[in-house]
């Protein structure tokens, strides 16, 4: 009988890491239950991703969304449960830190399912982030932690986690190796928006910390008014929304700002690879920069990817100071190899097997 794992996704980064790990499962004979809980809702967000990367169709699709941390896990909690109760898997895989992960996560603790928890021991040491409440409680609960960098894996032994630890590398960079050519090819978002090579920023803004508050968000917008090329702005809905009830849509009318639709995965690839450099608030794009070789401005006031503020990759910078760090910036001589060869998907599904 093939081992059958249930694989909890819900967000936008969940489906990019999902597509090579489903792919692995697939090719070792892994029978995989996928449960989208919905937790990103629009097309563009999540529904575009099975389609680009060849992830397969899920098999369970909650539809839960839109509501406050408390009531979103739960009723996560609850869907979850009556699947797995039906018909318990050998395994529950989760990714990351959103509300769907916590929600696996219990429900897997709750009903005794063993939790392979994919990009573990990432601290931003901000307990104010739900995120980090999310990934720590994750990490404390998984019988295998698959931790993308060496850094990770010390955040876990300083909180008393060795067992079942294994540093893997990032399935992210499995990701960006496997469909950078695919991107090349079938992109034409540069041409269509007629953007030249390095010859723009590229910004994506989604946090709470940066869009809840009126005087910090119109202050990141007018930051961006201030560069000396334009910033490239695939607007997530929500900021959207933030932005008409602020009062701030002026600031998108600019020359300065060029405001797009959320992007699927490639055209994403392709915006990241061709900008001057990335200004962020997410931690996947700040990775997925360093691995592309582009500058990263990050506008938060710590990071879960340390090693590329380390390295001079990334730079953690506020509104106000965005565009002397960009005029100021000086671009490091070196680029070490970071989150592995891009063979953490194998890796991955050879120790699940293993255990």
């Amino acid at each position: 009988m093939s081992m059958k794992i249930v694989t909890i996704l819900g967000a936008r980064p969940q489906f990019i890491k999902a597509s090579v790990v489903s792919s692995a499962f697939s090719h070792a004979g892994i029978n995989e239950i996928i449960i989208h809980t919905g937790q990103h809702f629009d097309s563009l967000m999540s529904d575009i991703f099975f389609q680009d990367l060849d992830l397969p169709q899920p098999h369970y699709h909650l539809n839960i969304h839109s509501l406050n941390h408390g009531a979103m896990t739960g009723r996560m909690m609850e869907k979850i449960e009556e699947i797995l109760l039906k018909d318990p898997p050998n395994w529950i895989c989760v990714y990351g830190d959103t509300n769907s992960t916590l929600a696996g996560t219990l429900v897997a603790a709750k009903l005794h399912i063993p939790l392979a928890h994919i990009e573990a021991g990432l601290r931003s040491f901000n307990r104010e982030m739900p995120e980090e409440v999310n990934r720590v409680v994750t990490d404390h609960l998984s019988k295998l932690l698959f931790a993308p960098t060496p850094l990770a894996v010390q955040c876990l032994q300083k909180e008393g986690i060795s067992q079942g630890v294994h540093l893997v590398g990032d399935v992210m960079k499995d990701a960006i190796l496997n469909y950078q050519a695919k991107a090349k090819q079938t992109s034409n978002l540069l041409a269509k928006h007629k953007l030249s090579p390095n010859e723009f920023y590229l910004a994506t803004i989604h946090r709470p910390s940066n869009t809840d508050d009126s005087h910090r968000l119109s202050s990141i917008l007018e930051s961006f008014t201030k560069l000396d090329f334009p910033v490239v702005f695939p607007i997530h809905p929500r900021t959207q929304a933030q932005i008409g009830k602020m009062d701030l849509s002026h600031y998108l009318e600019t020359d300065s700002i060029v405001v797009i639709p959320p992007v699927s995965y490639l055209d994403m690839l392709m915006l990241e690879s061709a900008s001057r450099s990335v200004i962020t608030d997410s931690g996947g794009i700040q990775k997925e920069a360093y691995i592309l070789g582009r500058p990263c401005f990050t506008l938060r006031n710590e990071t879960e990817w340390k090693e590329t503020v380390e390295l001079g990759w990334n730079l953690l910078v506020q509104p106000e100071t965005l565009s002397e760090s960009i005029a100021n910036f000086s671009q490091p001589s070196e680029w070490p190899t970071l989150y592995g060869n891009g063979d953490a998907a194998t890796k991955i599904t050879e120790i699940i097997m293993a255990n």
